[in-house]
């Protein structure tokens, strides 16, 4: 499943197994509530009132990656507003804090789309389900 609140371009890509929903993730109420998955990819997006319930959703040897923009990106253009910038180890905090163990992690300047502060974050609830293939790009 992926959630966005537009979905068009979801939709466009045409991917079989992806189930595409429109949802709101920042109203009163949450609607994910009761919804379990192996994984959840979250990119370009904060919004900390629900971040505690991502864990909530894993199930048990349920991998989370988690990427978004980090303080001093506003040198670079949008988003520049603080509510939408992790703090310094934010997403490391917050793994650590909901016991989630820690596959991998960054907090660095890249370039490439184009330059941005980022926090990056990949780890697993529980024990994992098996190894994790590791690719190498040349």
């Amino acid at each position: 499943m992926a959630v966005d609140q537009d979905i068009n371009t979801i939709s466009q890509n045409h991917l079989p197994t992806v189930t595409a929903r429109a949802m709101n993730l920042e109203g009163e109420d949450w609607p994910l509530d009761g919804e379990r998955f192996s994984g959840i990819v979250v990119t370009n997006y904060l919004y900390r009132p629900y971040l505690d319930r991502l864990p909530e959703m894993l199930e048990g040897g349920g991998v989370l990656i988690y990427e978004t923009f980090a303080q001093g990106n506003a040198q670079f253009g949008k988003p520049s507003n603080p509510n939408f910038l992790l703090k310094p180890g934010e997403l490391l905090a917050f793994a650590l804090n909901q016991g989630l163990k820690v596959l991998a992690y960054e907090d660095i300047y890249e370039e490439v789309p184009k330059p941005a502060m980022v926090q990056r974050i990949c780890t697993v609830k529980g024990e994992q389900k098996g190894r994790i293939p590791l690719q190498f790009h040349g």
